[in-house]
């Protein structure tokens, strides 16, 4: 399962959240480092579903759908707020940056309206660019240290024992998910054994960039310096991914919603079922005014993006009978695969199970009912028929 680190300074809403996407128990307070161990849940990427489109109830095993959205699911790790000096141990420091090893992706929460510093304390006039640098400087730095510590020892191997150099420098940061690939796309045109720090460094920078992006959500945009401060963050980082989010907007939409009170799904906006006292209604005037400017909480779209865009994620919908749209068993559309952009149906075949890969030897295309080569490259919302020997 796809893994997102929700990270950020302390105090700017990272764990109000992870509740809101999760909708899991975790201790909210306006104070830093509430977080101490790790929250982790589930949240979930929503796509459209085949099933409107060829006219079938589907029945997921791997994921829900609700109107003809598929929700599917993904794990979020809500950590302890990080100060500058954290690769250094400030703060929660080493712990915070362990937690995130397997993090494929994360979400740097920041406080758009400037009302928080650095150290997560209350102030006015902040500016929440600064959210944005030092938390991935941080981060750079953490992955620097790890390398650095053992440059010697992998140029020697390079040297004097012809060790493959994609090879041993993906095995120095194997426990934080990084694979042969993310290294071959990092590594610049000088041969490691030539590097000096600053090189190190610089690769140590590319690598994180490639195998733990970041993107940026602009939360607490409600607050009346937000939207001046949101101009200036989307303008000096405007090659960042940055969405407006509203952290609590979302939280109490989701209650509302568990409550019976409103009918709320982020993709539909919500639709009020009950009387509400006042307090209520002032409270959902305001959150309207939010969907109203920004079509939404953001919070679903932070989801979203962070694996479709930035991951570069597709979902396809493999099936056994392309007539019926079922597996073996008569489940109807029963799995929606959240795969790397760029695979190919053989690939596919190995992901559903190491026997139907190895028997590999065709797909078929359930809507044109073409047959497909090994090396297809699936798209976003395939339907597909492996067929194996």
């Amino acid at each position: 399962m796809i893994k997102i680190g929700i990270i950020g300074g302390p105090n700017k809403g990272k764990t109000t959240f992870f509740v809101a996407a999760t909708l899991k128990n975790a201790k909210i307070a306006n104070y830093p480092f509430t977080t101490i161990e790790p929250n982790r849940g589930i949240a979930y990427a929503c796509v459209e579903c085949v099933c409107r489109e060829f006219g079938v109830k589907c029945e997921p095993k791997n994921s829900i759908c609700v109107n003809g959205m598929r929700l599917l699911p993904v794990e979020i790790i809500d950590v302890a707020g990080l100060v500058p000096g954290a690769h250094e141990g400030r703060g929660m420091g080493n712990k915070f940056l362990d937690d995130l090893r397997q993090a494929s992706v994360l979400i740097n929460v920041i406080d758009i309206s400037g009302e928080t510093n650095e150290q997560g304390e209350l102030v006015d006039g902040y500016n929440p660019v600064n959210d944005v640098i030092f938390v991935e400087k941080e981060i750079d730095k953490w992955f620097f240290s790890i390398i650095n510590r053992q440059i010697e020892k992998l140029k020697r191997k390079i040297i004097f024992e012809k060790k493959n150099p994609i090879r041993e420098l993906a095995q120095s940061f194997s426990g934080l998910g990084v694979t042969e690939e993310n290294v071959r796309e990092a590594l610049n045109k000088n041969p490691i054994e030539e590097w000096d720090t600053e090189e190190v460094e610089q690769f140590a920078k590319t690598l994180r960039k490639i195998s733990k992006p970041i993107i940026i959500a602009a939360n607490k945009v409600d607050k009346n310096s937000s939207e001046r401060n949101l101009k200036k963050v989307k303008k000096e980082l405007s090659n960042r991914v940055i969405v407006p989010t509203s952290a609590e907007a979302e939280l109490a939409l989701r209650k509302a919603h568990n409550a019976g009170l409103i009918e709320y799904y982020p993709w539909n906006g919500f639709r009020i079922l009950k009387d509400l006292n006042d307090k209520q209604k002032r409270a959902l005037e305001i959150i309207k005014k939010i969907f109203e400017k920004f079509g939404g909480t953001g919070v679903q779209e932070c989801i979203n993006r962070a694996i479709f865009d930035v991951l570069k994620c597709i979902v396809v919908f493999p099936v056994a009978n392309e007539r019926k749209l079922c597996d073996t068993h008569g489940n109807v559309l029963p799995d929606a695969l959240l795969i790397k952009e760029g695979l190919t149906v053989r690939d596919l075949a190995y992901k559903i199970h190491s026997d139907i890969g190895k028997k590999f030897i065709s797909a078929v295309d359930v809507r044109t009912g073409k047959f497909l080569a090994e090396d297809y490259k699936l798209k976003h919302r395939d339907v597909v028929k492996i067929l194996a020997s």
